[in-house]
């Protein structure tokens, strides 16, 4: 499974305290090692336009929305619970019309 981060997910994890950015990286560490542990306490987020959103709990407060799918798993965004729940209703992650390799010829 590929592991991603986000430009999306280090700018909100940098508007963080210094103990909410350490419960962070370490929850997102534990997510990289073993993504299925039950610990995790991963939740889809049901009001998300996108069906891939996810929520993994990150301190008491702190939620990490991702894009998970079969073969990767992207980390989008960090914020408290309700700010974090509102980003992810938000959005919806697309594929760009273009593939990567013909972008790259622009």
């Amino acid at each position: 499974m590929d592991f991603r981060i986000a430009d999306t997910f280090t700018d909100s994890l940098a508007r963080l305290t210094g103990d909410e950015q350490k419960a962070v990286k370490t929850t997102a560490f534990d997510l990289q090692l073993n993504p299925a542990h039950p610990s995790m306490s991963l939740h889809r987020i049901e009001q998300s336009k996108d069906k891939h959103f996810w929520s993994v709990r990150a301190g008491s407060d702190i939620r990490i929305v991702l894009h998970k799918t079969h073969a990767s798993l992207l980390l989008c965004y960090v914020d408290h619970h309700d700010k974090a729940y509102d980003w992810a209703a938000r959005r919806k992650l697309e594929t760009h019309p273009i593939p990567a390799r013909a972008r790259r010829n622009w």
